[in-house]
């Protein structure tokens, strides 16, 4: 761990004096570069010291929200500008070397900076800025309905059509615009949809944070079929130092009562099913279930009953229990839906073209719907946001599934 944040500080280091050349080069005006040290020592200075105030016994708050974001607009682009300015170096100094080598003694070692490279760094550099900087201020809000349609040759005649409104990974703890929040809900209500499933992580730590946004959440109407949903890693409170277990116990109680508040049914490793006419489905809910994350789901406890005939829908938060075991699980589980990555909330998604993320190296399945030998699961790229304050490229999402019979 020493030698990661040794390497880092010096990495930084290097980006904040390869920056600083390229404003140099770019423009002589002197003010320029003293107002350059002056905001750049500036923010160094804050985000130092609000990761020395973060507590915690609190965990992520506005402030921690802010800082991260801070913190990525700064590194990212700077490490841009420090990669091109590098690569002039490698150019310069091999350069040097040449010449040296030919006898050239007219020229220095190490000719001055071209101004048109300096440029082009900042120029790169502004837009991974901008990018975040629309990530913090519009794009954790910009919410997108998405569609898809899923068959199943066993699926009961009755539920040919079934639609499912999928959310997950509300996160309330870090929202800071009821008008948008609203609007959100709105779009939900807007696709009257059979079923509302929301599969886990209604805050970020805290039942308190939900306090705030329980009357916007329970404008949510109610469908023919119901509102059902299931826990996410953090509503278990893991992520924070807690003063006494008894603490922790009381705040775990009270965000599972939060979805009585909200009118949703929390399945805690349990089923049901659901009835149309004279045929049913079941709705299987778990606990959190994370390859590396806590293991609290009990698939066979909620599962006792059913038959791998009978047609299921899953609700796990995390997608790694899709691919360690569900996907091939005797049981038979037809259709999964999880969330939990967030898609990292940055991305590149082009519809046709391209899909990707950094997330993607840690999750096979991090955001849409995948298949195995006819086993679906549906990984929803979130509703709210964490750590990072904001969504580039990976947009907040309201799923619409419909199942079709074929």
């Amino acid at each position: 761990m020493r030698r990661f944040l040794i390497f880092l500080l010096i990495a930084a280091l290097l980006a904040e004096v390869y920056t600083f050349q390229a404003v140099k080069a770019a423009t002589k005006t002197k003010w320029v570069h003293w107002v350059y040290l002056a905001v750049s020592i500036l923010v160094i200075i804050y985000i130092i010291y609000a990761f020395t105030q973060f507590d915690r016994s609190k965990g992520q708050n506005k402030q921690s929200l802010f800082t991260m974001g801070l913190l990525l607009i700064t590194v990212i682009p700077k490490l841009i500008i420090a990669f091109v300015m590098l690569g002039e170096d490698i150019i310069r100094v091999f350069g040097g070397f040449i010449r040296m080598f030919m006898g050239d003694s007219k020229q220095p070692f190490l000719p001055e900076r071209r101004r048109f490279v300096s440029l082009t760094a900042l120029g790169l550099a502004s837009i991974p800025f901008l990018s975040l900087l629309y990530g913090m201020t519009k794009g954790k809000y910009n919410f997108k309905v998405i569609r898809q349609t899923v068959m199943f040759p066993d699926l009961p005649d009755n539920f040919d059509g079934l639609t499912i409104t999928q959310i997950s990974d509300i996160h309330s703890g870090s929202f800071d615009n009821k008008e948008r929040i609203e609007y959100a809900i709105d779009l939900i209500n807007q696709q009257k949809s059979d079923i509302i499933l929301f599969t886990g992580d209604i805050v970020n730590t805290h039942a308190t944070e939900m306090h705030p946004w329980i009357e916007t959440f329970k404008r949510i109407e109610t469908p023919a079929l119901g509102k059902y949903s299931v826990l996410g890693n953090h509503d278990y409170g893991e992520y924070i130092e807690w003063p006494t277990q008894k603490e922790k116990n009381d705040n775990f109680a009270a965000i599972k009562d939060l979805h009585r508040q909200i009118d949703f049914k929390l399945m805690l490793n349990e089923h049901i099913k659901i009835k149309k006419g004279d045929q049913e489905i079941a709705l299987v809910g778990l606990e959190n279930w994370g390859h590396n994350f806590k293991q609290a789901g009990d698939l066979a406890k909620a599962s006792v009953g059913l038959t791998p005939k009978d047609f299921k829908i899953l609700m796990s938060h995390d997608p790694s229990h899709w691919e360690y075991e569900v996907k091939k699980h005797p049981g038979n589980y037809q259709l999964t839906l999880s969330g939990h990555t967030h898609g990292l909330q940055f991305g590149i998604e082009i519809p046709g073209l391209i899909k990707w993320s950094p997330v993607q190296y840690v999750y096979k399945q991090w955001a849409g719907l995948y298949e195995n030998l006819g086993r679906y699961v549906y990984v929803n790229r979130g509703f709210g946001f964490h750590a990072y304050p904001g969504r580039v490229g990976i947009w907040p999402e309201i799923t619409v599934l419909e199942l079709k019979k074929g």
